[in-house]
């Protein structure tokens, strides 16, 4: 039997066509920086003190919840205290892959944006989602002849309880909003994308100094208002990209000032050339 993993693996990019499933349970990882990616993710809590910042607003969570993300969702886990243990199971799966197990992507319907990223389940409801995910988690490394295809059928049932969910009870989120002035810059950042968003700007627009905007959102985000920007604009680049734009249309549209600098920013995210990732 392979051992399933009990180590953060910090990478952020799928190795399987499908899904992978990773079990973690440790003290209090360092921190995770906001990020994205191009798959869907489950995040199962099972033990720990957890926050959850998605696009500005912060989700509380406790032990038997799930959050669903999107690809075009900034976002990051915020630990508690050092000393309890923290422990989830995190499912990635491929995009297209979800699409092509249903006729017209019903199986996605839990991810749409206009659907709640939380999901508490009933009491009655817990174990089963408990046991699932645990099953799932077993079979995937189990090694044992037809643990994939036994994987797989879980991950399906998985699929359709979480859908089901969701259609039921339409997810009330828990959550909480970020301070006033980091939602005035984040609605700016958003609404300015594709123009000049210096740090000047932004606080002018704000009616504070830049620094005390830096420090404020620093602290609430979790990365400089520099690196948000740039993270915003590689995420809507790569969503043009995948709809047919031309590189140099992207550039322009995103607000990046030259093409070199949209080359070099991209190449270092992503690891392949605006025109590569165009072109796959």
């Amino acid at each position: 039997m392979r051992e399933r993993s009990q180590r953060f693996d910090p990478r952020q990019e799928m190795q399987a066509e499908t899904f992978e499933v990773f079990h973690y349970k440790e003290p209090r990882p360092e921190g995770v920086e906001v990020h994205h990616h191009d798959f869907y993710e489950v995040y199962y809590l099972l033990s720990g003190q957890v926050e959850y910042w998605v696009e500005g607003r912060i989700i509380q969570m406790k032990p038997g919840d799930l959050l669903l993300i999107n690809p075009l969702e900034l976002h990051r886990p915020m630990v508690g205290p050092e000393h309890a243990v923290y422990e989830r199971i995190v499912l990635w799966i491929r995009t297209e892959y979800l699409a092509s197990l249903a006729e017209d992507g019903l199986l996605c319907r839990c991810f749409d944006p206009s659907v709640p990223n939380l999901i508490c389940p009933s009491p009655g409801e817990r174990p089963g989602i408990n046991a699932r995910m645990s099953d799932l988690v077993r079979e995937y490394y189990s090694g044992e002849f037809g643990s994939q295809t036994c994987a797989a059928g879980l991950f399906l049932q998985l699929m359709v309880q979480l859908n089901r969910m969701v259609l039921k009870t339409g997810a009330l989120q828990q959550e909480r909003q970020v301070s006033l002035l980091v939602q005035k810059a984040l609605h700016y950042i958003a609404d300015h994308i594709a123009e000049d968003l210096s740090l000047d700007n932004i606080a002018g627009a704000c009616f504070v100094s830049k620094y005390h905007l830096s420090h404020a959102f620093s602290k609430e985000v979790g990365i400089s208002v520099y690196r948000y920007i740039m993270l915003k604009r590689l995420l809507m680049a790569r969503q043009m990209l995948s709809a047919g734009e031309s590189a140099g249309q992207v550039c322009t549209d995103c607000g990046f000032s030259d093409y070199t600098s949209f080359y070099r920013a991209f190449k270092a995210e992503y690891g392949i050339s605006p025109g590569a990732y165009s072109a796959e």
